[in-house]
């Protein structure tokens, strides 16, 4: 079989296979210093620290479009009259070879930089202090490699898979096998898991950016790889190993009190208490803390004429840049979802009182969609009376591109255990929060599971629930991050029913989490994707899609999406 061009593919991407640059130095994409090692060992301990950065400068190429793409696709977001024509093509699934965020060239630079590396580096190289001097940067290596084949499958379903760095245009094409996404997944599984424990690089502070928020962590990564694959035991104590081990071996990094309140006593509902806006989207949020809600992003350039600027900020906010002429808003159904919630407050004596249902649109029912989403009048003077209401989304307030975070990481665990056979825990990750007193609870109504459930330890000291102190609690439901005193809301119980369909309705609350915690950041379409293929049901995400608009809106999707194939662009 032909595979795509391959050679064209791989190879025109640039023979720029690890980017030498100062770390001030970090951010600049368009250096032509290069290292052309001719097979050669890496072998210098200088070189882990440019060759690793090299690799991070390529990750700029796609981090846009590692959003775009899994957002514009969805049901959270449509497109405003202003957008560009590409971005059109994506919303309504007909994304031509030639356009911008149809490029695999730039996923196969990555991974030629770090099939170089992890070809060259000598692994068996050691310091006077008998410590290997490339692991960490080798496993670093390894994780970016996954992510960015991940990336690759579940953009175009089916990719030519590269293990050795290409360092010639004379490319068999027929070489490569094609690699579906399982695939994909099985490899990296094995690939990554004997490095499972291996630390990240430590080089400080890179220019302005904390390093350790550079990294895909492994725990997370497999995590991910085995959520795809269905493996979801191995995913959940994936993502719980990563949970305990954040600041260090055994430490705690519960959910914390992150949440977007109505003040105590409001009775006009216009004041509001923001803890998890800023924690989690501002420059405060790119920190790196033992605590902290940010695990891994892509640094953007400052440069507004670098060809890595990431242009996020200017497609969903008012800016000079665009004049005021956004692309990307949220759609009709995230709307509708954010308002049609029930925020759940508390009352002196620890009685449950509803937020009325009548509040105007923006504040009603969950709070974080308000919390990041503002609107203002149009801006003043001038004769243009079809510029849009400035916008702006606090989630596209910094230059650099947020991928994986706290939210997410808890979601991620509920969906795996709730599929591992767990409902009631997962409806606790989103209800009510967890500690060893719930993981007790837990281990006495699935008795047959107790040892495997065992192995989650949530120590009651460092994950405090609010229902056990109210004014000292250190862990939420992520339910409550928006939506109030979750644990109260008798609107929100836990699903009854056979196991099956304690699953099932538990999933859905998730998915609706989801979009209610991580809105606009990149993931919204491929969740719906693997509930979709999970259930082989394409119709859960066909559905959807068409209702972004509203459901008697005509979407102006004509591309058939009950067709999984139809899920995936075309690669070049």
């Amino acid at each position: 079989m032909k595979l795509f061009g391959i050679k064209n593919v791989l190879i025109a991407c640039g023979l720029s296979f690890i980017a030498l640059t100062s770390c001030s130095d970090m951010l600049e994409t368009e250096s032509d210093q290069y290292i052309f090692a001719d097979g050669e060992n890496l072998t210098d301990p200088t070189d882990t620290l440019y060759s690793m950065v090299g690799i991070l400068n390529k990750l700029q190429a796609v981090a846009d479009r590692t959003v775009i793409l899994g957002e514009v696709r969805g049901d959270l977001v449509q497109l405003t009259p202003f957008a560009s024509t590409e971005l059109q093509e994506v919303s309504i699934w007909e994304v031509g070879t030639d356009n911008k965020y149809n490029r695999p060239r730039d996923y196969y630079a990555i991974i030629n930089n770090c099939n170089y590396f992890l070809a060259h580096a000598d692994t068996a190289l050691k310091n006077n202090r008998g410590e290997h001097i490339f692991l960490k940067e080798y496993a670093a290596v390894k994780a970016v490699r996954a992510w960015t084949y991940l990336q690759l499958g579940l953009v175009y379903g089916r990719v030519p898979f590269v293990a050795r760095p290409l360092t010639s245009m004379e490319v068999k094409e027929d070489e490569f096998p094609l690699y579906d996404l399982e695939q994909i997944c099985r490899y990296f599984i094995s690939d990554l898991t004997p490095y499972v424990n291996t630390d990240m690089p430590g080089y400080g502070s890179i220019g302005s950016v904390d390093s350790r928020l550079c990294y895909f962590p492994i725990h997370l990564l497999l995590g991910e790889l085995n959520l795809w694959v269905g493996n979801y035991r191995q995913a959940a104590l994936s993502y719980y190993h990563y949970i305990s081990s954040r600041g260090g071996t055994n430490t705690a990094w519960p959910l914390a009190t992150r949440s977007v309140n109505w003040m105590p006593g409001e009775a006009t509902y216009t004041r509001y208490a923001d803890s998890w806006s800023l924690a989690s989207f501002s420059t405060s949020s790119e920190a790196f803390t033992a605590t902290g809600e940010l695990v891994t992003m892509i640094p953007g350039d400052s440069v507004v004429s670098s060809p890595y600027y990431s242009e996020l900020p200017d497609l969903w906010n008012t800016t000079t840049s665009n004049e005021g002429y956004y692309s990307l808003t949220p759609s009709v159904a995230m709307q509708a979802l954010s308002r049609t919630q029930i925020y759940c407050n508390q009352t002196t004596d620890g009685e449950a009182y509803y937020a009325p249902n009548n509040l105007p649109a923006q504040r009603a029912g969950d709070l974080r969609l308000m919390s990041v989403w503002d609107r203002a009048t149009r801006p003043s003077g001038g004769s243009d009376a079809d510029r849009p209401l400035t916008q702006e989304i606090l989630k596209f307030s910094t230059p650099h591109v947020h991928l994986w975070r706290c939210g997410m990481v808890y979601l991620r665990l509920a969906e795996a255990v709730n599929r591992a056979g767990f409902p009631q825990f997962a409806y606790n990750l989103l209800a009510t929060g967890v500690n060893n007193h719930v993981m007790d609870s837990l281990q006495r109504a699935y008795p047959q599971d107790s040892v495997w459930l065992d192995q989650f330890d949530f120590p009651n000291t460092a994950y405090v629930l609010r229902s056990e102190s109210p004014t000292g609690y250190t862990t939420l439901g992520v339910h409550s991050r928006g939506c109030g005193y979750t644990e109260l809301n008798q609107s929100y119980p836990m699903p009854v029913g056979t196991l099956d369909e304690q699953i099932q309705a538990v999933e859905d609350l998730i998915i609706d989490e989801c979009a209610l915690e991580l809105a606009f950041e990149g993931h919204r379409f491929y969740d719906l994707m693997r509930v979709a293929l999970r259930r082989s049901d394409p119709s859960y995400l066909a559905t959807r899609v068409a209702a972004r608009l509203g459901q008697d809106v005509p979407s102006g999707i004509t591309v058939d999406l009950t067709d999984t194939q139809n899920w995936y662009l075309k690669m070049p």
